[in-house]
């Protein structure tokens, strides 16, 4: 068993056990031995979306007509990302997961006529999908979207720009945020374009610091000319209505950041007990010693506070209440403080061959820069963690 391995799983049941095997059959399998070559291509096969698609990573909180799992389950979509973050190839996990960021407006605010002809597809991997909210001018701050929407006729133009777009480049769909009346946060809606909409274009952003096999692009909306019927939910409120959209995407980077950190940890033990410095292996270091068990520490206490959370999130969906959005919050800033000193601490015990590309370590230390940005900076999370908690 792998020292990161944690000590107890106390929501465990069986499908759960079975999943999550199943999973990290998955990622052994399918993703790990081909990690290096895929990130240095700057691209993977589509078919792993299909086999992930098969597997059911897409499919939670998707209706079963709409080609989804038919439930939810918080300790499941935690376990996968964590199994996919343990990979350590971060372009690939970003680009599997950039549809599941996307489905959940189609599914909550689509016409049924909408899902059934959209959502199979995407969810079986067989289409990819993106969430096109992020602009140059502003990330979180998406009260300042500037990107516009307006009626013409029986249609929609959308003029604007996106950036930063996960899965941008060879997604079919995408869930893209305009505004269409006051400034504010109030007065944006969203829409549901194809990416064979006349007047959309795409350009690909290759020169990353890390995620280089995933397909991230800039977005260009030049007179973007949509049917009415793709406006997604009401006018100016949608927003406001997939908030939750929001707390998912931050539970599945906490739970890759969870995923890394015990990569680095397994990967220095590994090399402290074959690498040999005065006569002994580097593992019978006291100072070694001390960076492993620490590591182990805080480990044991994100994936501690996460098992907690996931409990917290299903609660909250058998009530039919709000997510948690403080402790997703704290949980995203969390992780990636985390997997930021995991990778560091396990840099510092394998030396020189931890700087080699081709090296788990050396991609995961390029990467969890990400994790600390994405999906909400640290420095966001924290303040909307006091907001939540009415600070």
């Amino acid at each position: 068993m792998p020292v990161s391995d944690p000590v107890a799983r106390p929501f465990d049941t069986p499908e759960r056990k079975a999943f999550r095997e199943s999973v990290e059959r998955f990622v052994a399998r399918e993703i790990a031995p081909h990690g290096d070559a895929w990130d240095e291509a700057g691209d993977f096969p589509w078919s792993l979306h299909e086999k992930a698609g098969a597997l059911g990573l897409f499919g939670f909180g998707i209706d079963a007509d709409h080609g989804g799992a038919g439930f939810d389950d918080a300790f499941m979509r935690l376990d996968a990302g964590t199994a996919l973050g343990y990979a350590g190839v971060g372009g690939v996990n970003a680009s599997l997961g950039s549809r599941n960021i996307m489905t959940g407006p189609i599914a909550r605010l689509a016409r049924e006529e909408v899902k059934r002809a959209v959502l199979p597809d995407i969810v079986s991997g067989r289409a990819g999908g993106a969430l096109a909210m992020t602009e140059p001018s502003g990330g979180s701050d998406l009260a300042r979207m500037k990107t516009r929407a307006r009626r013409d006729g029986d249609d929609w133009v959308i003029d604007g720009e996106k950036t930063f777009i996960t899965g941008g480049m060879k997604a079919s769909w995408f869930v893209v945020g305009a505004r269409t009346g006051r400034e504010g946060f109030g007065g944006i809606s969203l829409f549901l374009v194809p990416g064979d909409a006349p007047g959309f274009t795409r350009v690909a952003i290759t020169r990353k610091m890390g995620w280089w096999s995933s397909d991230t692009a800039t977005l260009h909306f030049d007179g973007c000319r949509i049917p009415g019927d793709a406006q997604l939910g009401e006018e100016g409120l949608c927003l406001l209505a997939i908030m939750d959209n929001f707390n998912y995407e931050r539970l599945a980077l906490a739970a890759g950041g969870l995923g890394m950190a015990r990569r680095c940890l397994d990967d220095a033990v590994d090399w402290a007990r074959v690498r040999e410095t005065f006569g002994k292996p580097l593992i019978r270091h006291q100072v070694i010693r001390h960076k492993l068990a620490e590591m182990s520490a805080r480990i044991d206490a994100l994936d501690g506070y996460l098992q907690i959370l996931a409990a917290a999130i299903n609660t909250a969906l058998e009530a039919g209440e709000p997510l948690p959005a403080a402790g997703l919050a704290k949980a995203k800033f969390l992780a990636s403080g985390v997997a930021e000193y995991c990778a560091s601490e396990a840099m510092q015990v394998l030396g020189g061959a931890g700087y080699l590309r081709g090296c788990a370590i050396e991609r995961i230390y390029r990467e969890v820069k990400v994790m600390a940005i994405g999906g909400g900076s640290e420095e966001i999370m924290r303040d909307l963690a006091a907001r939540q908690m009415g600070l």
